[in-house]
């Protein structure tokens, strides 16, 4: 594609590959709209790729997380341990379900959490530990597997932007000791429309998932089509993923290890360019396992050259303003300078799969130009 100024100007944005339309005109074809046979095939090639024995697709990322919450007990009086720097949508599902949020300090150079800063943070009302895939990379918590399961605490992993990273030689997910949620919004490496996942540990988790998706009813809609009634055995919400989402996955996923490559050539472009700026640093995602999200820098005067960037239309944005400093959350405000510092400084710029080479090299340069009107190199 060749160089234009709406490419630059949009932080994040969806790629099609040409088949997304066909698909879902099928669906549309067909007269059946809501969630049909064509969402367990998403569910089964999904569970195929990760290499994992089940899946769960639901409306969205924070649905997943909600769901995961929920089918594993975590309500009011328990502590879920999340990093401040991340969506809020990471923070409002523990309040959902009535449990507190314990914030953590985040590595400024992967703005993900580490083991040590977890276990730091345990207390005796701690029932969950909810990391952040920050970016796409995995934040491997298995050296704390024992400690936690001996605690009774439970990993759920927000991995909304790490769809196809790897943590070791698994897939993100393949992990059976945690639960993980992935999301397939608009802008994610593979996207629904709007949609997501949880990965299950057992087959119980998973029939508590599906359950919950289904607003607690236990018999699916063909089986309640043959009967006169159903049986609500629990509270539940409507969080099914529609074959419409279901479709545009399953074409997303025929291609999608060509958003591996180009997401990974687009990282490693951006790296090139910003490597002789000065007072620019470059958030690690560990590229050799992680199928990046975001491509992000710290810099000095960060909000001087957001401004100055932006006046030029660039579309550079910032992931994320800390949870703990938010006037809904201040109850469980704590002191967390690493986050505070970092969240001064970070910079998301353009990242999307409608970039080239050389709109790569016009925000480098165009960053270069801020950091000098401002004074920062």
């Amino acid at each position: 594609m060749s160089l234009t100024i709406p490419d630059v100007r949009r932080n994040a944005s969806p790629y099609l590959y040409g088949q997304e339309a066909a698909s879902v005109v099928r669906v549309l074809e067909a007269g059946q709209y809501g969630h049909t046979d064509l969402t367990a095939e998403f569910e089964s090639r999904i569970a195929a790729y990760l290499g994992v024995p089940d899946v769960v697709a639901v409306s969205s990322g924070t649905a997943a997380l909600h769901s995961a919450l929920l089918a594993t007990g975590i309500g009011p009086g328990d502590e879920v341990i999340v990093p401040s720097m991340t969506f809020c949508a990471t923070v409002q599902v523990i309040r959902a379900v009535g449990a507190s949020p314990r914030f953590i300090d985040v590595d400024p150079a992967t703005l993900c959490v580490t083991p040590q800063l977890v276990m730091e943070a345990v207390t005796d009302d701690t029932a969950a530990v909810l990391p952040v895939l920050f970016g796409g990379r995995a934040v491997d918590l298995r050296p704390l597997r024992e400690d936690l399961a001996e605690r009774g605490i439970v990993v759920i992993e927000d991995a909304a932007h790490a769809f196809g990273s790897h943590c070791g030689p698994q897939h993100v997910g393949a992990d059976d000791t945690a639960l993980t949620c992935f999301s397939f919004g608009p802008v994610k490496n593979l996207t629904c429309g709007q949609g997501g996942a949880v990965i299950p540990r057992t087959p119980e988790e998973a029939a508590a998932v599906r359950r919950l998706r289904m607003l607690g009813v236990t018999q699916s809609q063909s089986e309640r089509a043959e009967t006169t009634g159903y049986q609500v055995e629990g509270f539940g919400l409507r969080y099914q993923l529609s074959s419409i989402n279901a479709a545009i996955g399953l074409a997303q996923l025929d291609h999608f290890d060509t958003a591996v490559r180009s997401r990974r050539h687009l990282w490693r472009t951006y790296s090139d360019a910003l490597d002789a700026l000065e007072g620019v640093t470059l958030v690690d995602v560990d590229l050799d396992h992680t199928v990046p999200h975001l491509c992000q820098v710290r810099v000095p005067h960060r909000d001087h050259v957001f401004a100055h960037l932006r006046a030029r239309n660039i579309g550079v944005g910032v992931h994320y303003p800390p949870n703990h400093l938010q006037p809904a959350f201040a109850r469980w405000r704590r002191d967390l300078a690493a986050t505070e510092r970092v969240s001064r400084e970070i910079l998301s710029l353009p990242f999307h799969q409608h970039l080239t080479e050389a709109d790569v090299h016009r925000v480098g340069t165009a960053l270069g130009h801020a950091l000098k009107a401002t004074g920062g190199a």
